[in-house]
């Protein structure tokens, strides 16, 4: 029985470590791109713009990773074994949505970051609301009609007709809400408990963006 058990739990691994590859895969490449965007290049450039696309098409994958928690349910009832499932299950579920999820809080960061270099730090909050919504409305695209990051370049027109027809209704906006709603919560924690991590709090983090970049306009 135990051997059984033991199998079966390598199996429901060595599948979810497929899946769960490829999305920390997508929800890095987010992540990257901010690195390179907002902390190494320039704005201005047509290369910068189209990076720019690039990352808020792929950004909604990190958010998306908390979804994922409907698999863990799955797994539960499948396994039923209490010890596997809060020693194994569910530390590797938290593990790879807390990462996912810690990919969009630093990609997020970085956009400040490179709004408070430009002089634009009144704006952060705004770009950040706006972004939670827009990847709210990609994760139940993704979810739900799933549609993919890449869908944008090779199938627009669904993504334009049928993703926006979608949203209209009543229970995709409820859903939509609610993941917004979500996104701004747990962006709020763990923004700070990152910020705090690196030792700055959010104004610490200004200030020592400005001491940096001596030739940026004071922010207000």
């Amino acid at each position: 029985m135990k051997e059984e058990l033991i199998a079966r739990v390598l199996q429901v691994l060595r599948i979810n470590m497929s899946w769960m590859t490829w999305n920390l895969f997508l929800a890095f490449i987010p992540l990257a791109l901010s690195v390179w965007l907002f902390r190494i290049k320039r704005g201005g450039t047509w290369l910068w713009w189209l990076g720019f696309l690039v990352f808020y098409a792929f950004l909604p994958n990190a958010p998306y990773l908390l979804t994922d928690v409907i698999h863990l349910i799955d797994d539960i009832r499948t396994i039923q074994s209490v010890w596997i499932i809060t020693l194994v299950l569910i530390p590797v579920y938290l593990l790879v949505i807390f990462a996912g999820f810690e990919a969009y809080v630093i990609s997020l960061i970085n956009w400040g970051y490179y709004l408070n270099r430009i002089g634009k730090s009144q704006w952060i909050w705004r770009f950040e609301l706006i972004t939670h919504a827009l990847c709210a409305v990609g994760v139940y695209w993704g979810r739900f009609l799933r549609f993919n990051s890449w869908d944008f370049i090779t199938q627009p027109d669904a993504v334009l007709t049928k993703g926006v027809e979608e949203i209209l209704g009543k229970q995709p906006l409820v859903i939509i809400v609610i993941t917004f709603l979500i996104l701004i919560g747990l962006y709020w924690i763990m923004k700070r408990v990152t910020l705090g991590f690196v030792g700055q709090s959010k104004n610490s983090y200004a200030l020592k963006t400005e001491q940096s970049n001596p030739n940026t306009p004071n922010a207000r």
